[in-house]
């Protein structure tokens, strides 16, 4: 099972991070080039442990669904959403957020984690897809996202 890791430091509350990372609004505009929207579920606002969202996004040219529910909450520190139906057979993205401080320059921050393990169906195509394009694809998602979350967060904490 493939496992993406993006680590981010973000000059900002631990808080003001973890509300931006399940803000549905906020999540819909980080990724508006993938046309990605809520449908069903908690459609806007903050997501909590045990709310369901279905997406539906744009990616490789073909419009898709895909529902996940919160599993997992610890605020403000760790959430963890997991697909319950989609295009993937299975998923699980954990949200990790903890404090960091750098001696250096004086300063204290916040050290997002996201880790997204995985798993294609289609059996051995699907592992080729992961090797050839899926594993890149979704770690520049991830990054692309986290970046814009970074930049909201300093911007407004």
């Amino acid at each position: 099972m493939p496992k993406i890791e993006i680590k981010t430091l973000i000059e900002t509350d631990l808080k003001t991070c973890f509300d931006l990372a399940r803000d549905i609004d906020f999540h819909q505009k980080s990724l508006e080039h993938s046309k990605e929207r809520a449908i069903a579920g908690k459609t806007s606002g903050l997501i909590e442990l045990g709310e369901t969202v279905t997406w539906e996004a744009i990616h490789f040219g073909i419009r898709q669904k895909l529902t996940s529910k919160i599993t997992e909450f610890d605020y403000p520190n760790y959430f963890v959403d997991e697909m319950l139906n989609g295009a993937f057979k299975s998923f699980k993205h954990e949200h990790i957020f903890s404090k960091s401080y750098d001696n250096k320059f004086d300063k204290s921050y916040t050290l997002m984690v996201d880790k997204f393990h995985f798993e294609s169906p289609f059996g051995v195509l699907g592992k080729l897809a992961n090797q050839l394009f899926l594993t890149a694809y979704m770690k520049n998602l991830l990054t692309l996202r986290a970046n814009l979350l970074r930049d909201e967060a300093e911007s407004s904490g």
